[in-house]
């Protein structure tokens, strides 16, 4: 059963198993069955029979043993007939009166006995199937035979015996295989519930913490589990949150000290002293923003409903960060399509999302370069820069939180781009690096269409 890793393949499997099993000893049970009625049905035919024969026989004054077969009777046991045949015995296996031209016993001498007894012999081409049963006629003993012909075509019920496999067995198995088809489509009704609440728990994850699995329709050998799983979500939900409460609060308190020594840095006196600090507490206070836009990010969640114009957030993004990048020594271009590109998303988040790769690129790009974001109609950005490129063993590291190649240079934390990608997530989309021609890194965002503008 290892091979079976399903519930329902396991079940299913073990149903056709006993089907086939059923299909089987089913046929046989029902042939022993009729079998064994059929010949307790011949055994009382034959019983009556002798009765009746016993009804006519009778004590002559003579002392002497009659019979006296009524018309009916004698059709029946007449040779032109040759259906059914009959003997009067004494005990000693004298044979009295019989059918027929010759004065012999249905059966052998040996199969007379005490109490009715079922026999079957054969004559020739004839099979003689019936009973003797002892009777006592005014005092006198005998042993009364009658048999019947079962090679006699009007023997309906022998042939419904002989023929059963190849006439009535066989509907058995199409019986079966439409029991199993039942079977199964019942069995995939029952376990609906567990595919809706499989699919359910799909939607769970870090973006989505406060789904839970509805138990309305669980069957209830399953509840408790879910139940617990649920749970389980509602102790890493409060987990989730004391963490992203944490990293807010600690980003907050740090931005009044942060704006308490900027204020004080106005009174040194030496210039390049004063621009150095204030060039690390503009890193500083970088780093605070991203920490509280990851705290925002991990409670954020994305509605279908929501719809952005691409090609208007990126223009928006390049405007704003064009005065940046020229105190740099560095440009800013657009490439986009004059009409609107309509995709599902949040326009604020997307907004993040691209001023972090420009941000990333106009860091790495040499001065004097040009950092180039190219708008699709598909959907999505590319950020091109100048710089060294992304080797392809960092491609998915860069994209982690506080990752960095050199932790001994300063100016960042490593969250930009894992804001990025968080984003990305969030949006069902997509994002990947890969090296430009001939130089440089092109960070490719790309994110879902609407079909219809709403």
């Amino acid at each position: 059963m290892r091979r079976f890793r399903s519930t329902a393949s396991r079940i299913v499997f073990l149903h056709i198993i006993a089907i086939a099993l059923t299909a089987v000893f089913m046929p046989l049970v029902l042939f022993w069955l009729l079998n064994r009625e059929t010949g307790r049905l011949h055994q009382r035919a034959a019983e009556e029979q002798a009765n009746t024969i016993a009804r006519v026989l009778s004590i002559s004054p003579g002392g002497q043993m009659a019979l006296d077969l009524t018309p009916a009777l004698k059709a029946q046991f007449s040779e032109a007939y040759g259906r059914y045949f009959y003997a009067v015995l004494e005990p000693d296996g004298k044979v009295l009166f019989s059918s027929g031209g010759n004065v012999a016993p249905v059966f052998p001498l040996d199969s007379a006995a005490s109490s009715s007894e079922i026999r079957e012999v054969e004559h020739g081409d004839k099979v003689i199937s019936g009973a003797s049963v002892p009777e006592n006629i005014g005092g006198h003993p005998v042993v009364i035979q009658v048999g019947e012909d079962l090679s006699h075509r009007d023997v309906l019920t022998d042939d419904i015996v002989a023929n059963f496999f190849k006439r009535v067995g066989w509907i058995t198995f199409p019986i079966l295989l439409l029991l199993l088809t039942a079977d199964i489509i019942i069995f995939r009704r029952a376990v609906r519930p567990l595919i809706q609440a499989s699919q359910d728990a799909r939607n769970i994850g870090p973006m989505r913490t406060d789904v839970r699995i509805p138990t309305a329709n669980i069957p209830s050998e399953i509840r408790p589990l879910v139940e617990a799983v649920n749970q389980a979500l509602d102790r890493l939900e409060r987990g989730f949150r004391v963490q992203r409460e944490f990293t807010a609060d600690a980003a907050h308190e740090l931005r009044t000290p942060l704006a308490i020594l900027r204020a004080r840095l106005e009174t040194i006196t030496d210039t390049k002293l004063r621009q150095k600090l204030h060039d690390d507490i503009d890193s500083m206070s970088r780093i605070i923003n991203q920490l509280l836009e990851v705290a925002e990010l991990d409670a954020v969640v994305v509605t279908q409903s929501e719809q952005t114009d691409l090609a208007s957030v990126g223009s928006e993004v390049v405007q704003a960060m064009a005065p940046l990048a020229l105190r740099q020594n560095r440009s800013v271009a657009l490439m986009a399509a004059a009409e609107p590109v309509w995709v599902r998303g949040n326009a604020e988040m997307i907004r993040r999302a691209i001023r972090n790769l420009v941000e990333n690129a106009l860091h790495h790009t040499p001065p004097g370069t040009t950092v180039e974001v190219n708008v699709g109609r598909d959907g999505s950005v590319l950020v091109s820069d100048e710089g060294p490129g992304v080797p392809p063993a960092e491609r998915e590291l860069i994209f982690q939180r506080f990752w960095r190649k050199d932790r001994r240079r300063s100016g960042g934390a490593g969250l930009g781009l894992a804001i990025v990608r968080r984003i990305v997530d969030a949006h069902n989309g997509s994002i990947a690096v890969t090296n430009g021609d001939p130089r440089g890194a092109v960070f490719s965002m790309r994110l879902n269409l609407t079909r219809d503008r709403l």
